[in-house]
């Protein structure tokens, strides 16, 4: 009999220390809320937390300081489209099908984060920019792969926007209606994911709206000259404004006392729309800037080196909320939970040794709607760019046929019928003061080597030494000093894509994404030399 009762004593104390151990492990994955913010189009290191002096950016260095600011992120795509769609599955664009592309479809079976969350308990929704540009109706998706949208509240006076071209999407009172709406026994997910700083610009408007000349800060891939100057200030009023409702936002969560139980991730999908920036595999077109807060479990204001890549942060979202991607593709990201619930600073994981990134077609800006693909590493201190088709321009032919005579060809530029200046070229690069101030000056001694830079033709390896060359100048490639690191580097990145099945090097189809479907304009361009002519 008394063994009995010993026996019923310990497995009464086995289960209280079960339970015990199971409310702390449920204490650990409380649900915790998560919002999202994505401007569009923002290089590194244009924040204020990393000392740019041209943007103000409070909100973001308050998440920084409350939090992590990161040196080290990566867009797994100089583009937009492939970007959030390798934000939202986990995968890098090559993994992904159309939804690796631009104005393409986002295939149905490619179930992503926001849906498994919801799955999950979790309330959702986005306002602004969801992930786009991609045609997700005709995919058959009933919804942006964002969530359902709150974009209905809009400014109702254009004078309450600080410029033109600045989206009328009130984004900060549409996040509080979404919170209004959220049940109270439910965490949410919220994406903000602003128009800006996406082009055009209103030219002159960083200046008005009071930014000075002497503050800017130019990358040394651009001529520091007065027209670069004042579109770098247009494009940091936009930053700006993006960082001004991320500030509204953050009080909301504040007043309504959800500030400590909410993780804020703050970043963009790409580079800065720039020449040799955006749509381009160098350090301002994949560079992107990253703070993550969390007041309730993340020791703040830390700096972290660690390489990360956007493709990270869905395995590390459901690696903090303790949820399996059940229903989607094989997720490629690697979490770094690891680092947030660190005490470190620096150099935390030593297994991040390396990012990658791509780029497929971006604009239609060759002959039959060609890309330009790329594939990329990026360690600690190199960046090994792989340029698959050298032969082409990689910023878009120099030249298009007038549609209105095809045996025409028009230049670079010229004026339109309005007597404005209208550009006829290298449509991957966004229209922008600074391209127009290139084409116009190409000829100049002082800026013809800019302009070679971001429009001439690429040789098929690139190298750069990260650490003394940050604007990627130097080409290394054909360095014997540095031979053994570029064959380094290739093997590596060779070994990754063939690892993740990238089509250019696994399959029987290496120009797949030449094929599929674009959804948007088509421009008409002469047949290249090195095309045969019975093509």
């Amino acid at each position: 009999m008394r063994l009995v009762y010993f026996t019923l004593i310990c497995l009464f104390i086995v289960s209280i220390s079960f339970c015990l151990g199971q409310e702390k492990r449920n204490t650990l994955k409380k649900p915790v809320n998560i919002l999202f913010a994505i401007s569009d189009d923002q290089s590194y290191p244009y924040a204020g937390a990393y000392g740019n002096k041209t943007v103000h950016t409070p909100a973001f260095n308050s998440v920084a300081k409350q939090g992590i600011l990161f040196t080290n992120a990566f867009a797994a795509s100089p583009g937009c489209a492939p970007s959030r769609s390798a934000i939202l599955t986990g995968r890098y664009p090559w993994q992904n099908e159309e939804a690796g592309g631009h104005q393409t479809l986002f295939p149905l079976s490619y179930k992503v984060m926001v849906d498994v969350m919801e799955e999950n308990g979790y309330f959702i929704g986005y306002t602004g920019k969801g992930c786009a540009p991609f045609n997700w109706k005709l995919s058959g998706r009933k919804r942006n792969p964002a969530g359902p949208a709150f974009n209905k509240i809009r400014y109702s006076n254009e004078n309450e926007l600080p410029a033109n071209g600045i989206s009328g999407v009130n984004y900060s009172a549409n996040f509080e209606q979404f919170l209004s709406l959220k049940p109270k026994d439910k965490p949410f997910f919220f994406w903000y994911g602003a128009f800006e700083p996406h082009r055009r610009f209103e030219q002159g408007s960083g200046l008005k709206a009071g930014k000075k000349q002497e503050d800017v800060f130019v990358p040394g891939f651009l001529p520091d000259h007065t027209p670069i100057q004042t579109d770098i200030m247009d494009y940091a009023l936009e930053v700006d404004w993006f960082d001004y409702h991320l500030g509204k936002m953050i009080k909301s969560l504040e007043e309504a006392g959800e500030l400590e139980n909410t993780i804020i991730i703050v970043t963009s999908d790409n580079g800065m729309a720039f020449p040799r920036a955006k749509a381009n595999c160098y350090e301002y077109g994949i560079h992107v800037p990253l703070a993550i807060s969390w007041p309730r479990e993340i020791k703040g204001n830390r700096v972290v080196d660690d390489l990360i890549s956007l493709a990270d942060l869905t395995p590390t979202i459901f690696d903090i909320i303790g949820i399996t991607p059940e229903g989607m593709k094989p997720i490629t990201g690697k979490s770094f939970y690891n680092i947030l619930s660190s005490n470190k600073q620096g150099l935390i994981d030593p297994t991040r040794t390396a990012v990658y990134s791509s780029r497929e077609r971006h604009s239609s800006a060759r002959w039959s709607n060609l890309g330009y693909p790329i594939r990329s590493i990026r360690t600690q201190d190199f960046l090994y760019i792989r340029n698959y088709t050298p032969e082409r321009w990689p910023s878009g032919a120099p030249q298009m046929l007038n549609a209105h005579d095809p045996s025409q060809m028009e230049n670079m530029y010229g004026l339109n019928a309005e007597g404005k200046f209208e550009e006829k070229a290298f449509w991957d690069i966004d229209a922008a003061p600074s391209k127009t101030y290139l084409i116009e000056n190409h000829a100049k001694k002082e800026v013809a080597y800019y302009f070679d830079l971001s429009m001439a033709k690429r040789p098929k390896d690139e190298l750069y030494d990260i650490k003394n060359d940050p604007y990627c100048l130097k080409n290394l490639a054909n360095s014997p000093a540095y031979a053994k690191k570029l064959e380094q580097l290739k093997n590596k990145l060779t070994e990754f894509l063939k690892e993740t099945g990238d089509p250019r090097h696994v399959g029987p189809d290496p120009d797949i994404f030449e094929n599929y479907q674009r959804f948007s304009i088509m421009r008409p361009f002469p047949k290249p030399d090195w095309i045969k002519q019975d093509e």
